[in-house]
């Protein structure tokens, strides 16, 4: 049996209650202890004015979340647009030669399709939410609408009754004051003597006519204004005022409605987006398992590092060299002691020494270390660097090689550099332009190269006898810029240095190295702030009376001014005869910076370091891998490799060198990849 709707105490319609059994009373609907206020405010003056605040409350409200909505949605956007950004990028990065493929890179992309599908989800939620700010700031723009009308006709009508209201007050009190002035002139409450008028004197019968007309005047003033009253009171409750209580009534609920069912749609999508993104990283497990995609666990778990390096060094099978027949000493007849022996006679067609690491792997010095690994690997409490730093050309792979153990040419070396012997590459000659398909890159091997590259030469270092241990510090002070140049060293090639110090890397360039690595590392803006001239001129003095005598150790002797120990390092470069990357390669390495492929830039800036000479690349080496330190302090010193590559790109290869100023930009890019590749350039042993 169905009940008809009754009312609840708001006003509003019950839904009718169904039973099918018998015919009971519904239950008492629960009552509102604010009902008989409630209706006290609505039905009063104050009515209208409550609810229109309330109105105001509510549209207020839709606003501020509209707000919020509109920022969440700017969030997700950005969140949706930036893992997109970022799963198109690592797709790109991954898929390069440079990175593992097999499982690893199969699993990596699906981890990767995941990510995009979230990244819809988020673009997706980004949109509903933007629809939903729309939404609500039309509905608060309507809201506004309504108020506004109901504000200026329900308050009218008030303010109308109000004034004739005050109009009645105002004549009753008229009235009643002509009245009590009639009642004391006919009883003869009166003042003596005559009552002048306008006219003239009155007699008390005049004036208590007079009074009498106006108090007949005044009661129907009165009168008129209490109808009047009566009736714009009867239509104001009546009418009016319920008429624009319900519309404002009508106006709150349709704005809480509407705002408590976009809070809705917010949950619910909110919990869509979880629920979906929870699908991606974890699907469901459904009866057909080969069309159901496998969960973020289930693509990392599948990856198979045992079967991802068996398939890629089984790949390589077919570039095994030969094997190399046994090892075998078999001494020269030549050599065999049958009479007086007599020194071998020098061979002329050798290799210089200076050459044999071209091609070649590194070899072990044994205790013979480089001022940059002395540098490296133990504190700044030793003497200067040996006679000659040994460096080998870096590369990925190579063949064994062997020493000259017995040439006299060799030996000599050895005595006068203060290190190991070097040793010629085993395969073609380092003249003949032929390419080891494993060792280092070449230099004639370039793309862009159309004939062979030349080599350069050097003649053999001049003995000379390592500087002693430092007896006394440098002098400082005044007297430091008045220093005789006993053994310059600004304006001299690093092939003069060589020769005349027996050095690779110039002690200049060794000091300043050691001195910004103690003090300047963390620096702001080291190389690219300029130091106080008169202490560079100074520093410069010290150098060129005698290097050995000069310690940087101390920062006593540099005058604490690490910058202007910069600015000298980077004056030498500037000063040298010939730049540091050698004329005779510019135009070959400004040929490779314009490479647009990274892999082929590298490989043609190393083929043409590896063919500078021996000083040229010994300081280049020293140099490099001392910027390398800079960049990874850059965090605090604010010098980057693109910094450092400003800074040094003229300096290293010199400003006047290039047919034209747009080089300025080769330069730098030249510099900024020799640093970005300072390890796979340089070894750092």
């Amino acid at each position: 049996m169905s009940l008809g709707a009754a009312p609840n105490a708001n006003g509003d319609e019950v839904s009718p209650i169904k039973d099918d059994s018998t015919a009971t009373a519904p239950p008492p609907a629960q009552s509102d202890p604010n009902a008989k206020a409630f209706h006290d405010v609505i039905n009063s003056e104050i009515g209208v004015a409550t609810l229109l605040n309330r109105l105001k409350q509510s549209i207020a409200s839709a606003k501020e979340f509209a707000i919020f909505l509109k920022k969440r949605s700017t969030l997700e956007e950005e969140h949706s647009n930036g893992l997109k950004k970022l799963c198109r990028l690592t797709t790109e990065s991954i898929r390069r030669p440079e990175h593992r493929h097999g499982t690893f890179l199969h699993s990596y992309e699906e981890v990767i399709n995941i990510h995009e599908r979230m990244a819809d989800n988020g673009d997706q939620f980004a949109s509903s939410l933007h629809q939903m700010h729309e939404d609500l700031l039309e509905l608060a723009s309507n809201m506004e609408r309504g108020r506004k009308h109901w504000k200026a006709t329900g308050l009218a009508a008030e303010q109308r009754v109000a004034d004739i209201e005050a109009a009645m007050r105002k004549s009753k009190a008229k009235y009643d004051g002509l009245a009590e002035d009639y009642d004391r002139a006919r009883t003869g409450d009166r003042q003596s003597g005559k009552i002048f008028g306008l006219k003239g004197p009155k007699s008390a019968a005049q004036h208590e006519e007079d009074l009498h007309k106006k108090v007949q005047a005044a009661d129907a003033d009165y009168s008129s204004k209490v109808q009047t009253a009566q009736a714009q009171r009867a239509e104001l409750w009546s009418k009016l005022r319920p008429e624009a209580v319900k519309a404002l009534q009508d106006l709150i609920k349709e704005c809480d409605s509407a705002l408590t069912l976009q809070m809705q749609k917010f949950a619910s999508f909110n919990e869509k987006l979880l629920l979906s993104n929870g699908l991606n990283i974890s699907p469901l497990k459904g009866s057909e398992q080969g069309s159901q995609p496998r969960s973020l666990r289930e693509v990392v778990y599948a990856i198979d590092n045992e079967k991802d390096l068996s398939n890629y060094v089984s790949s390589f099978a077919n570039k095994v060299p030969a094997r190399t027949p046994e090892i075998k000493y078999e001494r020269n007849a030549v050599l065999i002691p049958t009479t007086q022996p007599s020194a071998p006679p020098q061979r002329q067609s050798d290799p210089p020494a200076s050459y044999s690491s071209r091609q070649g792997p590194p070899q072990a010095f044994g205790a013979t270390q480089s001022p940059h690994q002395t540098h490296m690997s133990q504190p700044f409490n030793q003497g200067p660097p040996p006679a000659l730093q040994q460096h080998e050309r870096s590369f990925s792979q190579g063949p064994p090689v062997q020493q000259y153990n017995n040439s006299p040419i060799n030996s000599s070396m050895n005595t006068s550099m203060g290190g190991p012997p070097r040793a010629p590459s085993q395969g073609a000659p380092y003249n003949t332009g032929s390419i080891v398909s494993n060792g280092p890159p070449q230099l004639s091997t370039l793309p862009f190269q159309t004939n062979q590259a030349p080599q350069p030469s050097f003649s053999q270092p001049q003995q000379q006898t390592i500087p002693a241990p430092y007896s006394q510090p440098p002098p400082s002070g005044p007297a430091a810029t008045n220093l005789p140049p006993l053994k310059p060293v600004f304006g001299l090639s690093l092939e003069q240095l060589f020769e005349r110090d027996g050095s690779a890397v110039p002690m200049v360039v060794y000091q300043c190295i050691q001195a910004v690595d103690l003090f300047g590392l963390e620096v702001e803006g080291i190389y690219r702030l300029s130091g106080t001239q008169s202490h560079v001129n100074k520093i410069k003095a010290m150098f060129d009376n005698d290097a050995s005598r000069v310690d940087f150790r101390d920062p006593a002797n540099f005058i604490h001014d690490v910058n202007s120990v910069a600015g000298l390092l980077k004056q030498f470069f500037r000063d040298l005869p010939d730049p540091l990357l050698t004329s005779e390669h510019y135009a070959g390495f400004i040929e490779a910076a314009k490479s647009d492929d990274d892999i082929v830039r590298r490989d043609s800036l190393h083929a043409i370091i590896n063919s500078l000479p021996d000083p040229n690349y010994a300081t280049l080496r020293a140099l490099t891998l001392h910027l390398h330190r800079v960049t990874e302090a850059s965090s605090a010193n604010r010098m980057n490799t693109s910094n450092l590559a400003i800074v040094f790109g003229p300096t290293l290869m010199g400003a006047n060198t290039g047919p034209n100023i747009q080089d300025a930009g080769w330069q730098v890019r030249v510099i900024d990849t020799i640093l970005q590749n300072t390890y796979q350039i340089f070894d750092d042993d």
